[in-house]
């Protein structure tokens, strides 16, 4: 009972009822850095796809929407910043709930490490296009920084002043997507690719291998199931704002994947090999100068990103550290901002470290971008599975069960694990082979001090168990 007593959550001190709608579906928005998908992530889909690029697409867009369909089973009655480490304990209990807890604060640290090459990448774009310099590790590295100390410095100030910011940003940045991809559509008129529907050389393999990284597109969609505590009408609004994300951006991806594998049909460098491909559809639609304001785009679009995932990262940590499974520091909130501010430089310097040793060990920009990505991608579909498994308990714990929920998991279930399974198998070549060691190495060191809490606080999961159902 010593033990119970000592891990209690205290009430939380961050700020309340303080985000509207809006901001909260910016956090889910910023947090998936739509801009980025086409910048980068579309072309390393088509690279193993080809013509299956939309289809892909769309079948990630559906599995996510089935996610969405559990999570909001416990959104729409619990709030709490732990999002799915509170979600998963609620359904399965405390310990699938720690296990969920760090697959998620590895899939939201690492995600934002990634988010760092995607903004060196663009800003070498830039000063390519603008002065012809091609830039080195130098720039690379002030960037990192630049980027890391950004989304550190808003996180720590205010939720709702970066959230604004990162709307603002994540506006401004689709925009020129869409308005290039019209522009594209009006001069050419090509708007039929039977090619493409017709799935050309598509290999089920490669369907198969593709959706890992067509899943990254969207990761971090559920983020603003962390505000539980900020939101206004909280269990009202987070709901509402993950379906709303999850049907948006899916449209989006999948528009563009198809406007841009039939844009470079008949190029010379071919989609899968472009680190500009939002270059070459301004030059195809006839507005060159979009391209480049696009450049800029994207990279405060990868800054929003990468201030998400500090924001959604943190949160999990302060609601994990009042639990002892971090360092009590971190359950701490700033005496005036009202953020939770040690775990938002903890978060920050692993967003900002991971990186920066991939590209001090000579690792290539978009490769360290390919790399962290996959690992970040274990964590969510993890993190994903482990919810959809839970929703159906906690509504049989409630009385609330249906068949209905019992298909939906069983479909999520099956499409998440497809992705998972073709990710793995056939193996991958190095160092693809070895990213899912990677994660689950990095997961075992959560694990391991939450079996040390256990062994030094029998209390510990019975207390958990006790301040997840409270919630």
């Amino acid at each position: 009972m010593i033990e119970e007593t000592a891990l209690s959550v205290p009430p939380s001190g961050l700020r309340r009822d303080c985000l509207s709608f809006v901001e909260v579906v910016a956090q889910s928005v910023a947090n998936i850095a739509p801009s980025a998908t086409p910048a980068l992530i579309i072309p390393a889909v088509f690279a193993i796809t080809g013509n299956g690029l939309w289809l892909t697409y769309t079948f990630a867009t559906v599995a996510l929407l089935l996610v969405t369909y559990h999570i909001n089973q416990f959104a729409k009655r619990s709030a709490s910043p732990g999002a799915l480490y509170t979600f998963v304990g609620q359904g399965m209990g405390p310990v699938w709930g720690v296990i969920s807890g760090w697959s998620l604060v590895i899939a939201y640290l690492i995600t934002g490490a990634a988010t760092l090459c995607g903004a060196s990448n663009y800003v070498g774009v830039l000063t390519h296009a603008i002065a012809g310099i091609t830039p080195g590790v130098s720039l690379t590295v002030v960037v990192m920084l630049l980027v890391a100390l950004g989304a550190w410095y808003l996180a720590y100030r205010d939720i709702e002043l970066s959230t604004k910011f990162m709307l603002g940003l994540e506006f401004f940045s689709v925009g020129i997507v869409l308005v290039l991809a019209i522009a594209f559509y009006a001069k050419t008129g090509r708007l039929l690719d039977t090619t493409q529907f017709a799935l050309g050389g598509v290999q089920p393999k490669a369907l198969l291998q593709g959706l890992v990284l067509a899943f990254f597109s969207f990761v971090g969609f559920e983020s603003a199931t962390a505000l539980g505590h900020e939101a206004r009408e909280p269990l009202r609004t987070i709901p509402r704002s993950v379906l709303v994300t999850v049907i948006a951006v899916g449209a989006f991806f999948t528009f563009m994947s198809y406007t841009l594998a039939d844009a470079f049909r008949g190029q010379a460098t071919s989609l899968g090999q472009s680190n500009a491909p939002l270059n070459v559809l301004s030059q195809l639609a006839g507005v060159p100068l979009l391209g480049t304001l696009f450049a800029a785009g994207a990279t405060v679009g990868f800054f929003a990103c990468a201030l998400a995932c500090v924001n959604a990262g943190a949160r999990v940590i302060f609601a994990m550290s009042k639990h002892g499974l971090v360092h009590e520091s971190a359950a701490g909130t700033h005496a005036v901002h009202s953020t939770p501010h040690v775990a938002v430089s903890i978060a920050a310097i692993v967003v900002l470290v991971a990186p920066l040793a991939l590209i001090l060990s000579h690792v290539a920009l978009l490769d360290a971008f390919g790399y962290l990505g996959s690992v970040a991608t274990f964590g969510f579909l993890f993190a994903y599975i482990l919810v959809s498994i839970g929703a159906p308990l906690f509504l049989r714990s409630r009385g609330e069960l249906s068949a209905t929920s019992v298909i939906m998991a069983v479909l999520a279930i099956l499409m998440l694990a497809i992705a998972t399974i073709g990710s793995v198998y056939p193996v991958p070549a190095a160092p693809y082979n070895i990213l899912p060691y990677v994660f689950v190495a990095l997961l075992a060191i959560g694990l391991v001090r939450f079996a040390y809490l256990c062994a030094t606080k029998p209390g510990t999961v019975k207390a958990i168990e006790s301040d997840l159902l409270a919630s």
